[in-house]
């Protein structure tokens, strides 16, 4: 019996893309997985449809796009558009597919539109309508984003997102439900808690970008070294992104040798876990200074796991439950330096190593091979549709 078509749709890099790549492997053993997206195709895929990058852009002529944009025809803009119809044609040349996995809000209307013979599972990421703040998002993209939400996400068979935040968003807003899985990665059964010593390694890796406030933890940290010389160090690996704003943190930081805080170069992401692991904290503070901050729930809080460190974070309403459940950390009692300082004041070593092993404990729970399942339930009952309501049924019962 020959298995399933599932196409993984995505305007992403897909070689590249974390998330993505989690469902091919998480598929491609029992399903003819064809991705769909930039750049080449992975090695695990059946096949692959490849988005010239240049295709990119809504329209190749950027004042027919705006045109577009400003009068709200975003059907015409989106199916028109040469990525959507070079997908379309693709997908009849290969006889249709059986399912689709869509990933974000942009891919969805395209998905439903393809009309796959058994549905569709829509991975909406974040909060797609709150991801933007500015003056010029809210008024040109947010409303296409809604449109693609109320138009199409209510089409399709089952959803998933990254946070309880965020599926509870969904629901309120578009009546749609959604289940979380989240951005963690895969276990790693061959690390365990390594020994503390007396100055503790603090470590942060993520994105460089001023609404997160990098430097409420750089702050932080000099505080306590200046009162307590040695007492910490803090090693930041920040994504390219606000050239000048990493300038201004280097300046911030000042000399490590009397800060104890350093800006290093970022390290690939399969590079991360064996990184983060010569560490003994993973330190997240990140202020509510949009609704996607305020209700993320990031991958580096499950790389922090997998390597085995103990956290502190700020008390974000999607991580906060999480760190105090599994008891793998410390949660600040607000958002600014001060509330980092007063953790960092009180911690010890002893506390460290129990939360160390605390997350050795719960590694396994955390990954990824575990928390993807809302992803394999949503296409295993897309794919007994395919024997009919006894088999539906049969599947719901399991």
């Amino acid at each position: 019996m020959s298995r399933h078509t599932l196409l993984l749709l995505s305007f992403s890099p897909i070689s590249s893309d974390p998330r993505v790549m989690r469902q091919v492997r998480l598929f491609a053993e029992d399903y003819h997985v064809i991705t769909c997206g930039y750049g080449p195709k992975p090695e695990e895929a059946a096949d692959h449809i490849e988005i010239p990058v240049a295709y990119k852009p809504w329209r190749l002529n950027k004042i027919a796009g705006a045109l577009l944009v400003r009068a709200h025809l975003y059907r015409r803009l989106y199916f028109s558009s040469p990525r959507a119809q070079l997908v379309g044609r693709e997908v009849a040349r290969r006889g249709g597919v059986d399912i689709v996995l869509a990933n974000d809000v942009f891919a969805v209307p395209l998905a439903v539109a393809l009309k796959p013979r058994l549905g569709v599972h829509a991975d909406l990421h974040e909060y797609s309508p709150g991801q933007g703040s500015s003056r010029v998002w809210v008024r040109w993209t947010r409303p296409f984003l809604v449109w693609a939400c109320q138009q199409y996400v209510t089409q399709v068979a089952s959803v998933t997102t990254t946070s309880p935040g965020f599926a509870a968003e969904y629901e309120e807003v578009f009546g749609v439900h959604a289940d979380v899985v989240p951005n963690a990665t895969r276990h790693r059964a061959d690390l365990a808690p390594t020994p503390t010593p007396s100055t503790i390694r603090l470590v942060h890796a993520g994105a460089a970008g001023r609404p997160r406030k990098l430097e409420i933890m750089i702050d932080a940290v000099k505080d306590i070294n200046a009162r307590t010389p040695g007492r910490y160090t803090l090693d930041v690996y920040l994504v390219p992104g606000d050239a000048t704003y990493i300038r201004e943190l280097g300046e911030r930081a000042g000399d490590p040798a009397i800060t104890g805080v350093r800006l290093q170069e970022p390290v690939a992401f399969d590079e991360l876990v064996p990184m983060m692991h010569r560490y003994d904290v993973g330190v997240f503070i990140c202020p509510p200074t949009t609704f996607n901050l305020v209700h993320t729930l990031p991958n580096k809080i499950f790389e922090f796991v997998q390597a085995r460190l103990g956290l502190i974070v700020s008390p974000s309403p999607s991580i906060a439950p999480l760190v105090r459940d599994h008891g793998v950390g410390v949660v600040t009692e607000g958002y600014e330096s001060a509330d980092l300082v007063q953790v960092l004041e009180s911690l010890t070593v002893a506390d460290v190593e129990r939360y160390k092993a605390a997350s050795h404990a719960a590694a396994e729970e955390l990954s990824a091979e575990r928390l993807s399942a809302p992803w394999v339930d949503g296409v295993s009952a897309l794919a007994a549709r395919a024997s009919g309501p006894r088999a539906a049924a049969e599947h719901g019962r399991a």
